[in-house]
């Protein structure tokens, strides 16, 4: 008997990509929706170099957040996750592979992830 069968709740796991060209630079974004949660890569090239994970707590008002894999001093993969995680109030995994050499470019790309969560919620 399946899990389906026995009652479980099941949600398949969902796949969304979108781009949009951000100061010059042509930026992916790569959601996969899953059951209380969703991953978020984003990227110019198809590379991995860090990834992170955040959460909310009953016991905290920030989310809680830990970088999984990459550079500890680079901050933007768990500040964005921290931020995704306290709008959506789901388990936020982000991988953010983009030069923090320019800040303005960072706050594009997040206005543009909102943009993109309050157009089509079902993916988030």
């Amino acid at each position: 008997m399946s899990g389906a069968e026995q009652g479980d709740a099941f949600d398949a796991i969902t796949v969304y990509n979108f781009c949009e060209k951000i100061s010059e630079q042509t930026i992916h974004f790569h959601v996969m929706k899953m059951n209380g949660g969703f991953f978020l890569w984003v990227g110019a090239s198809p590379t991995m170099s860090n990834l992170a994970v955040s959460m909310i707590s009953k016991f905290d008002s920030v989310p809680l957040s830990m970088l999984l894999m990459g550079d500890k001093s680079e901050t933007a993969p768990n500040a964005l996750a921290q931020r995704l995680a306290k709008k959506t109030n789901k388990q936020v995994f982000v991988s953010y592979n983009l030069p923090m050499v320019n800040t303005n470019l960072a706050l594009q790309v997040e206005d543009r992830i909102k943009k993109e969560m309050g157009n089509h919620p079902e993916h988030f």
